[in-house]
């Protein structure tokens, strides 16, 4: 499949106005298996995140360091990373607090993610914090991982709805990111944790955060595709000046603590859709579908992506 058959891209039609090259974050091994039922083996992470790579995905973040009790899927972190050995200190990890960066230090890696709230209510359900308590919380975190030359990334999560609290203000997801950056985290990724957005309101918020001063290029965007709207949102996103997107292969993933996030954006359907405009991404697709087709039978379970699932039967 890494050679993709004749007629299995779309014809480049560039759209004026849009990035000329965007960069995909690839959320899958974290953000995509730690929502599995089962727990997945350790060597097939590995496989999983070391094809991707071989994809030419630029960043695949590889896992969390959170505690085995909250997420058992990812309790194997460190020996995950142990196995990717020097590759895998480049990866970027999620560290939930200093524990989880103590641990990350530990192991050498360069990259940590932080992962914030917008709502007060899921800040007390996926942080046991107010949502001003999480700022207390993160703000050692972040200043002992950039005093020691690690690059930070913050999540805010629920930035387009919550399933407790219903809309979420705009100028409240504005204030969370801002002292997010504030704190000293480099990139700010704005989460649909629960796929409700869509493209006026992705507007909305991207113009709203650039009005507070944050230029576009610290601002990526994290759609679900609960909906099906995430690759409308993708183009808002791209009207408005975004040029980082999280996705995640096969369209795996989802959130443990809100039962209405489905999927993440499959990588493989962002690909499409970006070769489609004639952006540039640098990855090969159909490496990425035999990844994710891979996965699928590590999982045992087709994969959710419409472009995996065309492609695959090609």
């Amino acid at each position: 499949m890494s050679e993709l058959p004749l007629g299995a891209l779309p014809a480049t039609v560039p759209e004026p106005g849009l990035p000329a090259r965007v960069t995909i974050y690839e959320v899958g091994p974290r953000d995509g298996l730690q929502n599995e039922k089962g727990v997945v083996d350790t060597a097939v992470k590995a496989e999983f995140v070391t094809r991707l790579l071989a994809a030419g995905l630029p960043i695949v973040e590889a896992t969390s360091f959170v505690h085995p009790r909250w997420v058992p899927q990812l309790a194997d972190a460190a020996d995950l990373m142990t196995l990717l050995g020097e590759a895998g200190k480049g990866l970027p990890v999620l560290v939930p607090n200093e524990r989880g960066l103590d641990r990350a230090l530990e192991l050498g890696m360069r990259h940590v993610a932080i992962f914030g709230s917008a709502t007060e209510t899921f800040a007390s359900k996926n942080l046991n914090r107010t949502l001003d308590e999480q700022f207390a919380m993160f703000e050692p975190v972040v200043q002992r991982a950039r005093d020691a030359g690690l690059d930070v990334r913050a999540y805010v999560s629920m930035c387009f709805g919550d399933p407790w609290e219903g809309q979420v203000p705009i100028e409240q997801v504005v204030g969370v990111g801002r002292r997010l950056l504030d704190l000293g985290a480099s990139q700010l990724s704005l989460g649909d944790t629960i796929g409700v957005g869509t493209a006026g309101h992705v507007t909305a918020l991207v113009d709203a955060f650039v009005a507070a001063g944050v230029g576009t290029d610290r601002l990526a965007l994290h759609f679900h595709d609960t909906y099906g709207q995430a690759l409308a949102n993708t183009y808002a996103g791209l009207r408005a000046g975004v040029t980082t997107y999280d996705a995640s292969a096969g369209g795996l993933g989802g959130c443990p603590y809100a039962k209405s996030a489905t999927g993440n954006l499959a990588t493989e359907d962002l690909l499409w859709f970006l070769t489609g405009l004639g952006i540039e991404h640098g990855v090969d697709l159909g490496q990425v579908v035999d990844a994710s087709v891979w996965m699928a039978g590590q999982l045992g379970r087709p994969s959710p992506s419409a472009v995996v699932r065309a492609l695959a039967g090609a």
